[in-house]
């Protein structure tokens, strides 16, 4: 089965929404007073960040924190879809 990292799938949507919004790393770095790189690496999947973060981050995104979370939860349920699961039983 194949690992899902979440915070792989968090960078991905936090990216997607950012250029959606037509906005610059920078800029989302200012509006949401997250430093550029700590924001390059959760948009890259390299690090996990803190649910004040994430917070921080989706309002400077005009995205509400539990839809972000909707969002994730979403691919995230995708993906296991298309993943077979296999359940260890245990004796």
């Amino acid at each position: 089965m194949k690992t899902i990292l979440i915070r792989k799938v968090m960078g991905e949507t936090l990216r997607e929404l950012r250029v959606g919004a037509s906005m610059t790393l920078r800029e989302v770095s200012v509006a949401s007073m997250v430093s550029l790189g700590y924001l390059s690496e959760i948009e890259r999947g390299h690090k996990e960040a803190s649910s004040e973060v994430l917070f921080s981050i989706s309002a400077a995104l005009g995205v509400s924190l539990s839809d972000l979370l909707a969002m994730v939860s979403e691919k995230i349920a995708e993906i296991e879809a298309e993943t077979p699961h296999r359940v260890a039983l245990a004796a």
